[in-house]
C-alpha cells in the first residue's frame, strides 16, 4: 500500500498528494479571506478614523449594569424573608442545600477518624479491585487521610468532603438526565451542545456572582454553583456514550423484541458505562475545584482555609491546607481511575465472594466495626498531639528563599529579578499596546482573526461579545486581562509544543514526564497559587506564572498525542526518501498533526483565562480583582460586571481558536 501523505525533501519533491492538497485548500481559503480583508480594511480603517476617532470604548457607548445590580442586591436582601419567591421556593431550596450538606457532615463526623479512616481505605480497595491495584489505591487513600490528620485538617476536610460528596451528587443526576435526552434525541443534543461549550469556557469565578446575587454566601451558592459547573462533563459524557453504542448490539436487542425504555436500560447505559464513569471523574476533579474557590462565598473547608492564608500571605498556613487538596484529589482521580479500567474485567475465583453486593456489605460492615472501635475508645475527632504544624517552619523557608533567591542570584539574578522583568518588558507594553489601539480597530483585529479562523458566524459572535465588554464599561480592565491571557498562552504553547514534541519522539522522558502530568492535572486551580507566592510573590508575574503552570499539562499531552497519531507511512516515505528527523517533524508531523495543535491553543486559552482571572487574588489585578472585590466587599454590580466581561473575553477566546480546529478535522 502506498503512503497516503508524504513529505517534503531536500531536493523539494512532494513525499506524497494528500498533504500536498490540503495544503493547497489551506493556501487557498486564506489567500481568498486575506483578500477580502484587505479590500474591506481600506474601506473601513479610514471609516473607523472618520468616525470613532481614537482611544478607549467611548463613554457614550457604555450602559451602567452596576448600579441596577447593586439595587437587585439591595432588593433581595430586603426581601429575602418576606417575597414568595423566597418563602415557598429560593428559602427551601436553601435550606434543603444546608440540611444535606450539614447531614452528610454530621454522618462523617460520627463514624470517629477510626472509622472514617477505615470506609476510605475500604471503599478505595473495593473500587479500585482486590488485587494489586487495589491494594495500591487503597495505600493512597490511607496516607492521605493520615496527612490529613496530622497537618490538623481532619474537621476542614472532612467539610470539603461533605460538600464534595453533595455536590457530586447532584451534579451526577443532572448530568445524566441531561446526557440521556441529548443522547437519545438529535434536537436536544443540538441545542445542548453550545450552552456546554460557553459553560466550558466560563472561569470558575464567574459561576459564584449569580449564586451569590439570589442566596447571598454562605453554603446554598457554594454547593449550588459547583453543582452548575461540574454538571457538563457528566451530561457530555452520557450523550457521547449513548450515541456511540454499538448499533448491532441495539439492532439485536430491538430483534429480540425490546422497546425503546428496555433498549435503554439493557444494551445503551450498559454499554455506556465507560463514557460514564469517565463522566463521574471529571465531574469529581471539577467539583473538588470548585469547592475550593467556593471558600470566597462562604463554604468552609480546606478552601476557606486556603483562602485565609493567601489573604495575609502566609504561605505555610496555605501549605497546610493546599497539600490535603492535592491528595484528596489524587485519591479521588486514582480511586474512579482503577474503577474504570476495572469494568469489562473478570472477577479471579479467589476474589469472586467478593463481588458485587457482598464485597460492599463487608466495606459497611468494617467500617461500623471501626467507628464503635472508635467511639468505645473516645477517639472521635483527630487526636491534637498527632498533628504537627509545618506553617513555620515553611514560612521560614520562604523567607530564606526571598532573602537568597528573590535577587542577587550569580547569572539567574533571582524570582524578583525575572518578575519585574517579565512585567517591564512583557506585560507592560502588551498591555499598553491593546489600551493605545482604538476602540473601532480593535474589533475590527477580532472580527478579522475570528473569520480567517472560522466563518461569518464566528465573526459576529466574537465580535459582538469583545464589543459587550466596552458596553459593560470595563473595557481598560478587560484589556488588561487579555494581556495577560495572551502573555500566559505564549508561554505556556512554546513550552508546552517543545515537550509534547520531546515526549513524542522520546519514550523515556514522556515516562518520565507522565507522573508529574498526572500531578499537575489534579491540582485545583486554587493550589497552584500557593508555590508561587512563596517564589515569587503577590505581583502579576504570579498570576502569568500560575496559569502557565496550570494549562501546561493539557498542552503538552494534546500536542504528544497528536504527534503520535501520525500516520507512519507517512514518516516511513519520507524517511526513504532521505528526509532528515528534522524535516520529518517539520514538514510531515507537525503539518498532520495541526487538528491536535489548534485543540492545544484552545484548551490552552481555556484554562490560562481561568487561572489569570483567580489571579486577582495574588496581584493580578484587572478584571479577577473586580470579582474577588464584588465577592469579599458585597459590591455586586461590580463583581458581576466583571464575571460578564470575563465570560465574553473567554468565548472571544475560545471562538478564535476553537473553530480552525473543527474546520482541521473535517479536511483531514
Amino acid at each position: 500500500m502506498t503512503a497516503a501523505v508524504t513529505a517534503p525533501v531536500k531536493d523539494g519533491a512532494t513525499a506524497g498528494p494528500a498533504l500536498g492538497r490540503f495544503a493547497a485548500v489551506v493556501r487557498h481559503r486564506a489567500g481568498r479571506k486575506l483578500l477580502a480583508l484587505t479590500a474591506a480594511a481600506f474601506v473601513l480603517v479610514p471609516l473607523g478614523i472618520v468616525l470613532g476617532g481614537g482611544g478607549s470604548w467611548p463613554a457614550g457607548l457604555t450602559v451602567d449594569v452596576s448600579g441596577p445590580l447593586d439595587d437587585a442586591n439591595l432588593w433581595v436582601i430586603d426581601n429575602r424573608d418576606t417575597h414568595p419567591l423566597f418563602l415557598y421556593f429560593l428559602l427551601h431550596l436553601s435550606n434543603t442545600a444546608t440540611d444535606a450538606v450539614g447531614a452528610v457532615y454530621t454522618a462523617l463526623n460520627a463514624l470517629g477518624w477510626p472509622g472514617f479512616a477505615a470506609l476510605a481505605v475500604l471503599f478505595a480497595w473495593r473500587a479500585a479491585g482486590l488485587g494489586r491495584r487495589g491494594a495500591k489505591t487503597a495505600g493512597t487513600a490511607a496516607v492521605v487521610f493520615a496527612v490529613c490528620g496530622l497537618l490538623g485538617m481532619w474537621n476542614a476536610t472532612l467539610l470539603t468532603l461533605a460538600l464534595m460528596v453533595v455536590a457530586v451528587g447532584l451534579a451526577c443526576v443532572l448530568g445524566i438526565l441531561l446526557g440521556l435526552v441529548a443522547g437519545l434525541s438529535d434536537r436536544f443534543h443540538r441545542m445542548l451542545r453550545p450552552v456546554l461549550d460557553t459553560m466550558q469556557v466560563m472561569p470558575a469565578f464567574a459561576y459564584l456572582l449569580p449564586f451569590v446575587l439570589v442566596f447571598g454566601t454562605g453554603t446554598p451558592a457554594a454547593l449550588l454553583c459547583t453543582v452548575i459547573y461540574a454538571a457538563p462533563p457528566m451530561a457530555r459524557l452520557t450523550a457521547l456514550g449513548l450515541r456511540g453504542a454499538d448499533a448491532g448490539v441495539l439492532e439485536a436487542s430491538s430483534s429480540l423484541g425490546a422497546n425503546g425504555w428496555q433498549r435503554l436500560w439493557t444494551a445503551r447505559l450498559p454499554l455506556a458505562r465507560r463514557e460514564m464513569l469517565l463522566g463521574l471523574n471529571q465531574t469529581i476533579m471539577m467539583a473538588l475545584s470548585m469547592v475550593v474557590i467556593a471558600a470566597l462565598v462562604g463554604a468552609g473547608g480546606l478552601g476557606e482555609e486556603v483562602y485565609s492564608a493567601l489573604s495575609t500571605v502566609d504561605v505555610g498556613k496555605a501549605l497546610s491546607a493546599g497539600i490535603p487538596i492535592v491528595l484528596i484529589a489524587v485519591w479521588l482521580d486514582r480511586t474512579t481511575a482503577a474503577a474504570g479500567e476495572r469494568l469489562g474485567t473478570s472477577t479471579p475465583g479467589a476474589s469472586r465472594l467478593l463481588h458485587g453486593w457482598r464485597g460492599w456489605s463487608l466495606v459497611a460492615a468494617a467500617a461500623a466495626t471501626a467507628a464503635v472501635a472508635g467511639r468505645a475508645l473516645s477517639a472521635r475527632t483527630w487526636p491534637q498531639g498527632w498533628t504537627y504544624d509545618v506553617s513555620t517552619p515553611v514560612n521560614r523557608a520562604q523567607g530564606w528563599v526571598t532573602e537568597h533567591l528573590a535577587s542577587g542570584v550569580p547569572v539567574l539574578g533571582g524570582t524578583d529579578v525575572w518578575s519585574e522583568n517579565f512585567t517591564l518588558w512583557v506585560l507592560n507594553p502588551l498591555r499598553d499596546g491593546l489600551v493605545w489601539l482604538p476602540w473601532w480597530a480593535l474589533l475590527l483585529l477580532v472580527a478579522a482573526l475570528a473569520w480567517l479562523a472560522g466563518s461569518w458566524a464566528t465573526a459576529l459572535t466574537s465580535t459582538l461579545a469583545m464589543g459587550a465588554v466596552g458596553v459593560l464599561g470595563v473595557w481598560t480592565e478587560s484589556l488588561d486581562t487579555l494581556s495577560q491571557v495572551i502573555a500566559a498562552l505564549v508561554v505556556t504553547l512554546l513550552l508546552g509544543f517543545a515537550l509534547g514534541v520531546a515526549a513524542a519522539r522520546a519514550g523515556r522522558f514522556e515516562r518520565w514526564m507522565r507522573p508529574v502530568l498526572d500531578a499537575m492535572q489534579t491540582m485545583p486551580q486554587f493550589v497552584y497559587l500557593i508555590p508561587v507566592v512563596a517564589l515569587f510573590g503577590v505581583t502579576r508575574a504570579s498570576a502569568i506564572i500560575a496559569a502557565v503552570v496550570y494549562a501546561l499539562p493539557a498542552v503538552v499531552r494534546i500536542t504528544t498525542q497528536g504527534i503520535r497519531d501520525v500516520d507512519p507511512s507517512a514518516l516511513e516515505a519520507a524517511r526513504s526518501m532521505g528526509a532528515s528527523s528534522r524535516q520529518q517533524l517539520l514538514q510531515v508531523q507537525l503539518p498532520l498533526a495541526r487538528p491536535a495543535l489548534q485543540l492545544a491553543v484552545n484548551q490552552g486559552v481555556v484554562l490560562v483565562l481561568a487561572v489569570v482571572v483567580v489571579g486577582g487574588l495574588v496581584g493580578g489585578g484587572a478584571l479577577g480583582y473586580d470579582v474577588v472585590k464584588g465577592l469579599s466587599r458585597g459590591e455586586m454590580g461590580v463583581g458581576v460586571t466583571a464575571g460578564a466581561a470575563i465570560v465574553c473575553l473567554g468565548l472571544v477566546l475560545d471562538r478564535l481558536t476553537q473553530p480552525g480546529a473543527a474546520r482541521s478535522r473535517s479536511h483531514g
